[in-house]
């Protein structure tokens, strides 16, 4: 890794930990200047805001979330217990929730939708082996995985993320993801307490 390059993850890190800790709103540009014992014209020239640094700590959150997931897949369980991982690693932690939150102000809604677009795009990609490995144990029965990966993806995005839902709307959802992925009914069952 370049110097430069090394520099920009340790900022990276300092903004991680001062978000986790004191908050995004609570944590001014220069605190983290100062923490990283840098000059503000340093910090400017990798980041053009604390938006930017913002979006940049939640796209490192996501290549770490990856790389767990990636672990799940390789690992030797059974492919409903790798979905089950797999989710599990892409969501955040429950400190990270302060940093995830500053993403549903109404300020950063462009920022959200970009990151949303990112994560989708990362985790198809990982699901879909996943969902490959089940379609040839015949626990699902489907042709253009990924397209059909993507769309649960964005049905989850936009119908959990917030919290909105009812328990009908879970029993739909579970309905609507075996018929696409060509499960048994009761297949995808555990879904309920992922969303839970």
């Amino acid at each position: 890794m370049k110097k430069g390059e090394k520099r920009k993850q340790e900022l990276l890190g300092i903004a991680y930990r001062l978000f986790i800790t004191r908050g995004y709103d609570n944590t001014s540009v220069d605190e983290m200047i100062e923490n990283a014992g840098i000059a503000k014209g340093t910090y400017y020239y990798y980041f053009e805001s604390k938006e930017k640094m913002l979006e940049e700590v939640i796209e490192m959150m996501i290549d770490k979330e990856a790389d767990a997931a990636k672990t799940v897949i390789a690992s030797d369980i059974p492919v409903l217990q790798k979905i089950v991982g797999v989710v599990a690693s892409v969501r955040p932690t429950q400190e990270e929730g302060a940093i995830e939150g500053a993403l549903m102000q109404p300020e950063n809604i462009v920022m959200h939708g970009k990151i949303k677009k990112k994560l989708i795009e990362t985790v198809v990609p990982l699901l879909s082996q996943v969902i490959e490995e089940g379609t040839a144990e015949g626990i699902f029965a489907c042709d253009n995985i990924p397209e059909r990966v993507r769309m649960l993806l964005i049905i989850t995005n936009d119908l959990f993320d917030e919290g909105n839902y009812t328990e009908r709307d879970i029993e739909v959802f579970i309905d609507v993801t075996e018929k696409l992925l060509g499960a048994k009914p009761g297949t995808m069952n555990f879904i309920r307490e992922l969303i839970r």
